[in-house]
């Protein structure tokens, strides 16, 4: 099986005051893989450094040291950003336009032909259930509205790689179904999830193998299904339980 993503000993450290007088290190020295074709969340507690990750996995800043390899390029090619999509807790859209002007908008930059990028747009509204809202201006949609039209925005590309970044914020029952709908869609496809979330009942759903991170640093990697059962009673628990222990070393 190939790997979608692939990081070996990356660390980034920040620099704080002048001349970086402080240095606070994001990530030390993890390594992970990601197999195509899976869903593979990325846990941790807050400031573990999971959106250093994603940022060094989009390219928007770069390692102090080490190799990721994305999509079996490097991030410095930017070509492979047309084959991702991404899904934000905060998505921020130009109010003014519709659903369907905005959809439109982002598949144009997609450089979709526009024979094919207006039936697309319809049926990606229909799909999230914005068909009948696609004329309102986004100013008058619902925090879930918005969630579900950034679930659209990321599938236009029919994305190779889906980052879903707290994606169920907002998001009711059928939204959340939906959700999950995406993900077994993009698994018989062979496209690859990576989740970042903090509901570990939808991780215990989707994710087919779970990495956490505590202070920057690789804490736990294993296949969701060995983390759902006791390994000295072999009885069912839940991932809280699970990961309960990692979490608290992160706090006082």
């Amino acid at each position: 099986m190939t790997r979608a993503i692939e990081f070996t000993n990356v660390s980034k450290i920040y620099g704080s005051g002048w001349p970086n007088r402080y240095r606070i290190p994001a990530l030390d020295k993890i390594s992970l893989h990601i197999e195509s074709g899976t869903c593979h969340a990325l846990l941790g507690p807050n400031r573990s450094g999971k959106t250093t990750f994603v940022k060094l996995l989009l390219g928007l800043c770069k390692p102090t040291e080490g190799e990721i390899s994305r999509l079996g390029d490097s991030p410095k090619n930017k070509s492979t950003l047309a084959k991702i999509g991404y899904v934000h807790e905060n998505q921020l859209f130009p109010r003014y336009l519709t659903a369907r002007e905005l959809l439109r908008y982002y598949g144009s930059l997609s450089l979709i032909p526009q024979s094919k990028l207006n039936p697309k747009v319809d049926a990606l509204l229909k799909k999230v259930g914005l068909a009948d809202r696609a004329t309102e201006p986004i100013s008058r949609f619902s925090k879930g509205m918005i969630q579900r039209l950034g679930l659209a925005q990321s599938l236009l590309n029919d994305p190779e790689l889906l980052i879903l970044d707290e994606p169920t914020e907002g998001l009711d029952l059928s939204g959340r179904q939906l959700l999950r709908d995406v993900v077994h869609e993009q698994k018989k496809r062979g496209a690859t999830t990576l989740l970042i979330s903090h509901v570990f009942p939808e991780v215990e759903q989707l994710c087919d193998r779970v990495t956490v991170l505590v202070a920057g640093q690789v804490a736990k990697q294993a296949e969701i299904t060995d983390l759902l059962r006791d390994p000295k009673s072999g009885q069912p628990r839940s991932l809280e339980d699970a990961l309960r222990p990692l979490y608290k070393t992160n706090n006082p």
